[in-house]
């Protein structure tokens, strides 16, 4: 018998041990080689295992379990050979259960809750949500009858889930526990402790202060609403507010050098580049994968960044790479519907610009009340580094550039389509 040990990976540097968030297979089982078995959490990203070999697996340790990297997970028997089922008693016994669930007393509807009409195609594993899906759909609150399976046999997929809940067609329910005291206790997975750990730091380790102002957002709104379409038919992206953002951050951050600096023992680093971190919500929790130079890239590229790396965080494909390093952060609360927050410093870096939602209010025009759509934006920073004047000329800087687009590039004519690339 020939057996295989199956080691847990390293997902990258500095990381020495993962969580078993999940294993889609179970012990026995005969799995094929590059079949994703199970998903690890690290404190950075969630990953998925690929089995090495083909063969008879037998697993080493349980969901929930902390595992050092380079420990035998899971044992593999390349020895076993792969099972062959019956296909025609598969057949026949299909064919009594269509015969069954397609009888009147179905239609009278006299059948039990747990019954389901089938025809030839549907298979009795549709609609049966694997592990990892099953654990979302437990975390949110979702029925099986909500979500269309894809996998085979109409299996429920985990990429299912993820898809059902980012087109809005279902929504995430709280638990039924109404008229009880009843309490839920749930593992905090080793990201969300992560990130809990790295929050308290920041707050105990950092002089945090954050300064306000608001933005006058017509301006973009009408450079939007006039090139969105050219601009989403010549580079095939649409035209959103963060790219904007991003644009203008990487040009107050040329100014103001102090707020993409970080602190290093009894040195403070400036960095040449912009390395612009952008918050996005995921199903396991805040990601922030990270736009590299992103001060070289035009409105375009960064669109195109952010929805790529937007993509795979929703997808749970963010590696580590991907949100390693980082200068400076975006997040944007307005998309929840918040008007006004203190975002904390995402560390090491020592600043973080947060937006908020757009409201129209009345504002004094050359001396007129008018009714402008605006934008209340925070800039939490590390005082230990960054002055007031400096955080404060900062968001001054970012706010004018919003309200005067054309200001971001240095052009005699058609500033304003030089900008958009067009």
């Amino acid at each position: 018998m020939a057996v295989l040990e199956m080691k847990v990976p390293s997902p990258g540097e500095s990381i020495s041990e993962v969580e078993i968030a999940a294993w889609l297979v179970s012990d026995g089982d005969y799995v094929e080689k590059d079949q994703t078995i199970a998903e690890i959490d690290s404190d950075k990203a969630t990953l998925e295992l690929p089995a090495e070999v083909s063969g008879t697996i037998t697993l080493k340790a349980a969901d929930g379990d902390v595992v050092k990297v380079g420990q035998v997970v899971c044992l593999i028997d390349t020895s076993a050979a792969k099972p062959t089922g019956n296909s025609e008693s598969k057949t026949e016994t299909r064919a009594e259960e269509v015969k069954v669930y397609s009888s009147p007393v179905v239609e009278t509807k006299s059948v039990t809750p747990q019954s389901k009409v089938i025809n030839e195609e549907v298979s009795y594993a549709s609609g049966v949500p694997s592990p990892s899906a099953s654990k979302i759909m437990s975390e949110k609150g979702i029925s099986s009858e909500n979500v269309r399976g894809s996998g085979k046999d109409g299996r429920i997929t985990k990429q299912d889930v993820l898809n059902a809940l980012s087109s809005g067609s279902i929504a995430e329910q709280p638990n039924e526990t109404s008229g009880t005291r009843s309490q839920n206790r749930e593992k905090m997975s080793m990201l969300r402790r992560k990130i809990a750990e790295r929050l308290v730091s920041v707050k105990n380790e950092t002089a945090m202060l954050t300064t306000f102002n608001e933005v006058d957002m017509k301006p973009i709104m009408d450079i939007r609403a006039k090139f969105k379409d050219d601009f989403a038919k010549h580079h095939g992206v649409n035209l959103g507010f963060m790219s904007f953002f991003t644009k203008a951050v990487t040009e107050a951050l040329k100014l103001y050098p102090a707020v993409n600096a970080q602190i290093d023992g009894q040195e403070m680093v400036l960095h040449n580049y912009a390395d612009i971190g952008i918050a996005v919500s995921s199903p396991k929790g805040l990601m922030v994968p990270i736009v590299r130079n992103a001060e070289q890239l035009s409105l375009a590229e960064i669109e195109r960044e952010i929805k790529r790396l937007a993509t795979k965080a929703r997808d749970g494909k963010i590696s580590p790479d991907d949100m390693t390093g980082g200068t400076f952060t975006i997040t944007n609360g307005g998309v929840f519907g918040s008007m006004l927050s203190t975002p904390i410093i995402n560390p090491p870096q020592s600043a973080i610009l947060g937006m908020h939602n757009i409201v129209e209010r009345p504002v004094a025009v050359n001396g007129m009340v008018e009714i402008r759509p605006i934008m209340y934006v925070a800039l939490s920073y590390d005082h230990r580094i960054i002055d007031g004047k400096e955080s404060v000329g900062f968001l001054v800087k970012v706010k004018e550039m919003l309200e005067n687009p054309e200001s971001m590039v240095v052009g005699e004519k058609d500033s304003l389509k030089l900008l958009l690339g067009l």
